[in-house]
């Protein structure tokens, strides 16, 4: 029993230091004993309190749960295309957060809260329009097979992708702000902005945390899966919402940052084996842990300026993921 709860230690232990590294490292340093303090209602001083409750505390959760839902998704997608590089983008979700961030910016929206929750919305419709659409297309004779969605996700997403470089490309003022969003830039970290994604990522993530025992089956593949009592479609549809609604709503608000769903569900596998039952809560936590590293690199690297966290997982992501693709062809995982 307690080997069993051991990566669950490591990982909680790890999310709890990248928590309290995220809300001290910044233009003002905040101890961890006046952390403490202010979240007991016993701060120092006003600012102090201010700047945890207002801007640190909100920024952490939100990168948190975005990390968490990129990789829990990407862990998911692994499984279901039983694939190590497969990553939550793969079906397109990506691409039609773009395209819809993108033409809510250059409809120039004013700068109000409704104004700047219209980028969010219409990046979340638009994504889960796009896995609609995907899917459709996939669709053959009632069943979804997996290279069908592949294939349409790729279609499907370089027509979103030159839908979102053609408003660019007639975009003027804000060009700079469309940029910084594709590349990961998280503007919205209000706690209005958490209450809004909790929801979704709740009932996402709670799915793929119980579809574990599916996502095992399917690795024996659909006729096998099938024969051990498994509704292959029914599961295949579930994991594929569940997955798709995490990962429009973590990037709606965060942009498009890469690689967090495919290194953590890989470094899990590799430390503590290949049962879903445990890769997908763990990645949960392991994404969180890894995005919030990220962020801190982010803010620190060329401060005061602060590089949008989607570059620092793109700098360390692509070398792993051409690790994983060397490691993957030599021993034959395709």
């Amino acid at each position: 029993m307690k080997k069993s709860l051991l990566p669950y230690a490591w990982t909680i232990a790890i999310l709890v230091a990248a928590l309290i590294l995220s809300v001290a490292i910044g233009s003002v340093s905040i101890s961890p004993l006046e952390i403490w303090r202010a979240l007991s209602g016993q701060a120092s001083s006003e600012t102090t309190s201010t700047i945890l409750w207002s801007i640190r505390l909100p920024r952490t959760v939100l990168i948190a749960l975005v990390g968490a839902a990129l990789a829990g998704s990407g862990a998911a997608y692994q499984g279901l295309f039983r694939n190590p590089l497969a990553d939550p983008y793969l079906i397109g979700v990506a691409s039609g957060a773009g395209l819809g961030a993108v033409l809510a910016m250059s409809l120039n929206w004013p700068y109000t809260p409704l104004g700047l929750l219209a980028v969010p919305a219409l990046a979340f419709l638009a994504s889960l329009l796009t896995v609609a659409l995907v899917y459709m297309f996939a669709r053959s004779r009632g069943d979804v097979p997996t290279t069908n969605l592949i294939l349409a996700g790729v279609a499907v997403s370089s027509f979103a992708g030159a839908l979102t470089s053609y408003l660019m490309l007639r975009s003027t003022g804000e060009l700079r702000r469309a940029i910084g969003w594709l590349l990961g830039g998280v503007s919205l970290t209000g706690w209005p902005s958490i209450f809004a994604l909790v929801p979704y990522l709740s009932i996402g993530l709670g799915t793929l945390v119980l579809s574990g025992h599916a996502l095992n089956l399917l690795q024996f593949g659909d006729d096998q899966a099938a024969q051990l009592g498994l509704d292959t479609r029914r599961a295949r549809l579930i994991i594929i919402l569940a997955a798709s609604l995490v990962t429009a709503a973590a990037v709606s608000f965060a942009g498009i940052i890469g690689f967090i769903g495919l290194i953590v569900p890989h470094v899990v596998r590799i430390f503590w084996g290949a049962d879903y039952r445990r890769i997908v809560p763990l990645s949960i936590l392991g994404g969180a842990s890894l995005l919030l590293l990220a962020d801190i690199l982010a803010r620190v690297l060329i401060a005061p300026q602060e590089l949008p966290v989607g570059i620092v997982t793109a700098l360390a992501g692509a070398p792993f993921f051409l690790w994983v693709l060397r490691r993957g062809r030599s021993l034959g995982h395709w």
